[in-house]
């Protein structure tokens, strides 16, 4: 059985350390993202979704996306004004400010753990 997902903060362990998180699960919650922000402390998780774009961003971001495992499935970076390829077998999208997840050690193939 899958996991039921609610809005709210949480804490992202990496092969790099433990990062702040927060967790966008809800309609509203997806849609806004990280509209308006000018940056943030550690991640966005997605959920679920397997695709994003970057309309109306104010800074570049670092994109993993996930499958049901939170497997890291690909890393990259987008530009504002950019719109993401889907990908299949994604089922989540943590979000981050431009380099972050480079220093967390997420390469496709580390899994991450979420604890709300």
């Amino acid at each position: 059985m899958g996991r039921t997902w609610r809005d709210g903060t949480g804490l992202l362990r990496t092969p790099g350390g433990v990062v702040p998180l927060e967790i966008a699960a809800s309609y509203r919650a997806r849609r806004r993202g990280l509209l308006g922000r000018d940056g943030i402390d550690g991640a966005l998780l997605i959920t679920p979704t397997n695709s994003i774009h970057t309309f109306g961003m104010r800074f570049t971001l670092d994109i993993a996306y996930l499958d049901r495992s939170l497997t890291v499935l690909d890393v990259v970076t987008m530009r504002p004004g950019r719109l993401g390829l889907v990908r299949l077998r994604g089922r989540h999208v943590l979000e981050a400010a431009g380099g972050a997840m480079a220093g967390w050690g997420l390469v496709p193939g580390v899994t991450v753990a979420v604890e709300p």
